[in-house]
């Protein structure tokens, strides 16, 4: 009984706690949190003002003590200017906290909380919005609670949408879009390209091939497999037919004299041969064919195609034409890379640059290092150092089953992805971010020297650890880490390293895939990093010709040059491996280091932002001895939002980047279309003048272009194929086709009217047969749909589109337009509001606009009257 009597107390906390953690719940489920852009250059600062509304809607006060609300932010919160009474802190990366002061005033059942905030740089669209609210009460701690009820309130006014003094990019309106379509002629299919991309030469001939199944399809041993697959492609679209003897031929031939991945195809009226010299060109000649058909209804088969008889003599510009993808950061399955390869090569891109590491995600199962995907490929909470996983980035929440930030390919998944790639003759390159970017792997190997230390094994613990545990080094990356830099002086990093490279090249080999370069990434290492570090420094003083710790960076990657040499492999990274760090009166800047030129290394140039300074350093690189690859900011950066938009998703840190950008790229002179800066204002005359051409070594040392997909505002496939297309088919078109004739031209005024011919004529291509060719080669593609412009003249709505060939469909009675909407023909009375939105050939829908006649003046909301 004395017994019982001692045990009822803790047994009446025990269910006051449990009540309490019940009430919390229910509590944390009545939490509605609208968030809202109030102005940008807040107090003339590089900063912008935001404020979050935290509503109660439940019985519960939401008290001044006892919870944190958890949310992912990609800016930097200026402490000092959170209102409200609570306290914004910083956890790592873009983790933050919101934490009541004593001075917090409950918000009771149908109240509200204002906390205003200002924040680094600026804010525009609804992805610039803390995203991936949970709750954590103190009493409970091991159990977060996500919040769902989360809005992003649309800007409206100039304040809102201007990211400063400087900012002259309007935001997007039916009506811009209407002017910025206007010089676009809706051309006949019959005046189209027959081909895309553009090959070298289309001579068209008299008469027509007559295609059906009943043809025998012959081919060289050498192209077997391309024979097998352009027969299952025929046997999707031509109805069954018993082979008969009509004196046709289709033949996949072997032409030695061919250059690598070049093809021709001859088209008469009893005959269609493709010639290549190698599998590759046989494939590629394989897709022009199917360019060639008119497009069909996906699962629509016909009994014969009628196919214009044709001479065709193409081969690509440049040997690489890459498209990266980042799966670190937000992860995407294998069946939707898979999907990807095969879009790739349907345009004829050969690289997929797997960005496979990151600092929120290590993506690849290595064989004897389980804690690389057992830790680094989660995220979750709870956030302690025991964890095992990483914390929630980029929204991915409290739990460790979030798709997005949970997620790796096993050897079977990769090696799988490796077969398919090889198949649409596409070599993949895979990316292990370092030294920075490296938290991922960091994490995890440090779990792995705990559990082996733990196991008395010390020397095991430490062959592979990549930090030193007794550094101080004080530092923040570009996306706020403060431990995220791998240790050049340590030994075990190089072995780690040659570990995770030997494991690669050995699933290339069971693959039996081509692999001839690892990427060593190399980007964004931040000032600070290895000075507090006893083995860097140590290190440092037994080298002196480093002089300091920045002579660590040029040793580092003089280390990865060779082990992969020792592989029979070359090495790629970004732009900064052809850099190092200089100090000149106390100040680091970064100059090319003409050390490693020469040496067959790859560097993927990303920064070519207009304004910055760099715009020539692609070309600067090249000239030294770098092979360099092409992949810009401001014109294939996919992750790159279309338009000036609140709903328009994607970052515009560098540009605002439409299809235009990546179509009208000249990579020998990408000065030519490039006269505004990133906030939209006309550049001075002269301003390249002192920038750095390329010289014949140059050009012979640019590789070729890359289309990129940070990942970082992507959730899911449909997200990833909406930011990649149709911008793909302007990388695909440049990649592989010589410079337009206007890209020559020397008079401005023709080069005007001769670009206006070629973007309307790949508009309409794009519009009039590529699209409608993925309608019905995927069941599911979520490419965009652009919106249509709109004007009003004399009381009539007109409205145009990007990509004639597209539907506009319209609606007058306030209702959304669906695929049974009238179909917009020619202009339309307008007195009240009309809702369009643009379909595709299988009736997918677009976002609706509005327009409102007597709103037809807002051309610009940044510049209202």
């Amino acid at each position: 009984m004395r017994r019982l009597l001692l045990q009822l107390p803790l047994l009446l906390w025990a269910l006051m706690t449990n009540a309490q953690v019940k009430n919390d719940v229910v509590n944390a489920k009545n939490i509605a949190i609208n968030w809202q852009i109030i102005e940008n250059s807040y107090a003339g600062t590089g900063q912008f003002l935001s404020v979050l509304n935290l509503q109660n809607n439940g019985p519960i006060p939401l008290g001044n003590n006892n919870w944190k609300l958890y949310f992912n932010f990609a800016r930097k919160v200026i402490a000092k200017t959170v209102s409200g009474e609570v306290n914004i802190v910083h956890v790592n990366g873009d983790l933050y906290y919101i934490r009541p002061t004593e001075k917090f005033s409950p918000v009771s059942n149908g109240a509200s909380v204002n906390i205003e905030f200002a924040s680094g740089d600026w804010a525009v669209n609804y992805t610039d919005a803390p995203e991936g609210f949970y709750l954590i009460y103190d009493n409970n701690p091991q159990k977060p609670i996500p919040i769902t009820n989360v809005k992003a309130i649309p800007s409206t006014s100039p304040a809102q949408f201007a990211r400063n003094k400087q900012d002259r990019v309007p935001a997007i309106t039916p009506q811009l879009i209407y002017e910025e379509n206007k010089n676009i002629v809706n051309l006949p299919e019959k005046e189209l390209p027959k081909v895309f991309p553009t090959p070298v030469t289309y001579k068209e001939k008299p008469g027509t091939f007559n295609l059906d199944l009943g043809i025998n399809i012959s081919a060289d041993p050498l192209f077997i497999a391309e024979r097998k697959l352009l027969k299952e492609k025929l046997g999707l679209l031509l109805i069954p037919k018993k082979a008969v003897t009509s004196g046709k031929s289709m033949v996949l031939k072997l032409d030695k004299s061919l250059g690598k991945e070049a093809y021709v195809i001859k088209i008469n009226p009893n005959s269609l041969i493709i010639a290549a010299a190698d599998p590759t060109g046989i494939f590629y000649g394989i897709q022009s064919l199917f360019s060639i058909f008119p497009p069909q209804k996906r699962g629509a088969k016909v009994a014969s195609i009628n196919i214009q008889n044709a001479l065709i003599e193409d081969s690509p510009r440049f040997p690489f034409r890459g498209l990266m993808i980042d799966v670190a950061r937000n992860f995407q399955t294998k069946e939707e890379i898979i999907k990807v390869l095969d879009l790739m090569g349907m345009y004829k891109l050969n690289v997929l640059h797997f960005h496979l590491i990151d600092d929120e995600g290590w993506r690849l199962e290595i064989k004897g290092l389980p804690e690389l995907t057992e830790l680094g490929s989660k995220r979750g909470h709870p956030l302690d150092s025991n964890a095992q996983h990483l914390i929630p980035s980029f929204g991915s929440g409290p739990f460790v089953d979030n798709p997005h930030g949970t997620g790796h390919y096993s050897t079977a998944d990769f090696i799988e992805i490796l077969k398919h790639a090889n198949s649409r003759h596409i070599r993949v390159i895979p990316e292990i971010e370092a030294p920075g970017h490296a938290r991922a792997a960091i994490r995890s190997m440090e779990a792995r020297y705990h559990r082996l230390m733990k196991a008395g094994e010390p020397k095991a613990a430490t062959e592979y650890l990549l930090q030193d545990l007794n550094d101080r080094s004080t530092y923040r990356s570009v996306q706020n880490w403060n431990d995220n830099v791998i240790d050049p002086a340590l030994p075990s990093a190089y072995h780690f390293m040659e570990k995770v490279s030997d494991e690669i090249i050995a699933m290339y080999k069971a693959a039996n895939a081509p692999l001839q370069t690892i990427h060593f990434g190399g980007d964004e290492v931040p000032d600070g990093a290895w000075e507090g570090s006893p083995s860097s420094l140590a290190f440092v003083k037994t080298h002196p010709e480093l002089k300091d710790v920045n002579g660590l960076w040029v040793y580092f990657y003089n280390k990865l040059y060779e082990m992969l040499k020792q592989r029979n492999l070359y090495l790629s990274g970004w732009e900064e491996v052809g850099m190092q760090p200089v100090l000149t009166d106390g100040k680091k800047s970064y100059v090319i280091n003409p050390g490693l030129a020469d040496k067959n290394i790859h560097l993927n140039v990303w920064n070519n932002i207009i304004g910055w300074g760099a715009e020539d350093l692609a070309y600067r690189l090249a000239n030294v001895g770098y092979k360099v690859i092409l992949g810009g900011v401001s014109n294939f950066y996919f992750d790159m939002a279309y338009q000036k938009s609140f709903d328009e998703p994607g970052y515009y840190w560098g540009e605002y980047a439409d299809i235009d950008k990546a179509f009208n790229f000249i990579p020998f002179n990408s000065f030519l279309n490039s006269n505004k800066d990133k906030f939209g204002n006309t550049l001075k005359e002269g301003f390249y003048d002192a920038k750095e051409r390329l010289t014949a070594k140059g050009k012979a040392n640019i590789v070729g272009l890359q289309g990129l997909l940070w990942s970082e505002t992507i959730k899911g496939p449909k997200s990833l194929e909406y930011m990649i297309m149709p911008k793909l088919l302007g990388l695909a078109e440049r990649a592989w086709a010589a410079d337009p004739i206007w890209a020559n031209e020397p008079d401005s005024n023709k080069r005007k009217q001769l670009y206006n011919r070629a973007w309307s004529e790949f508009v309409n291509v794009v519009g009039k047969k590529e699209l409608p060719r993925i309608d019905a080669a995927f069941e599911t593609l979520n490419y965009r749909l652009p919106p249509a412009g709109a004007v009003v003249k004399n009381g009539m709505l007109h409205l145009n589109i990007q990509f004639p060939g597209l539907t506009v469909r319209y609606t007058t009675d306030q209702t959304e337009p669906t695929k049974d909407s009238p179909i917009y023909t020619k202009p339309i009375p307008i007195k009240g509001t009309v809702r369009f939105r643009t379909f595709d050939s299988k009736g997918r829908a677009g976002k609706t606009s509005v327009i409102h006649p007597e709103e037809n003046w807002k051309a610009n909301p940044n510049q209202l009257p």
